[in-house]
């Protein structure tokens, strides 16, 4: 079994998503051990909890600098000694040490088709305004590997969604939540976590 460390900053519906694949039976061998956020009112930690899973806050406004929130942050994470960390909208850029510990054992879900608007300013609904004002029409989700680069791990898994020509920002971050993220982070997950995920010079393979 597949002890999972889910990392949040916001409403969690990413992190709903897993659990509701969980429930249903569709992600398997995997138990979620601990939800952390950096933000204490972030709406993810109460998802959590209702799901009966551990949920803990590590803020860095609770440290003197970003060194010992790091390490705070670190030491919350290797309690539970975790097979995978899932970053579901983690708003934090994780530590290197972490990285290189958990190395191709980070799993992060982000908004566009990597490598298109992805890397430093590009989370959230400026992913969707930066797409729109570009005037694709073509656009979705990504999950990766986390690397000690910004969005540039090996891709485990792609989907696109059509861009509307009376879409907002809003109804575009809806649209691809619904159609891509809540999709591929769980299958993603659950290919990873039976064993059909392999990492060859920095190329993801995913067997049958």
């Amino acid at each position: 079994m597949f002890k999972v460390v889910v990392c949040v900053s916001g409403g969690g519906t990413n992190l709903q998503a897993v659990i509701d694949g969980v429930e249903k039976g569709a992600v398997t061998n995997i138990q979620l051990v601990r939800v952390i956020s950096n933000n204490k009112n972030a709406y993810a930690l109460e998802r959590a909890k209702n799901a009966g899973i551990e949920a803990v806050c590590v803020s860095p406004r609770d440290y003197d600098d970003r060194e010992s929130f790091n390490e705070a942050f670190i030491r919350e994470v290797n309690a539970v000694n975790p097979d995978l960390i899932v970053l579901a909208g983690f708003l934090v850029t994780v530590p290197p040490q972490l990285i290189r510990q958990y190395e191709n054992r980070i799993v992060n879900i982000h908004p566009s088709l990597i490598p298109a608007f992805c890397g430093t300013g590009y989370y959230g609904i400026k992913v969707h305004e930066a797409a729109l004002a570009r005037g694709v029409k073509v656009t979705g989700a990504t999950v990766h590997f986390v690397d000690e680069g910004m969005d540039t791990g090996p891709i485990i898994m792609q989907k696109t969604v059509a861009v509307q020509e009376d879409d907002t920002a809003e109804s575009l971050q809806r649209r691809v939540m619904e159609q891509a993220e809540w999709i591929i982070l769980p299958w993603s997950l659950n290919l990873i976590a039976n064993g059909k995920v392999t990492v060859e010079n920095g190329q993801v393979h995913v067997s049958e």
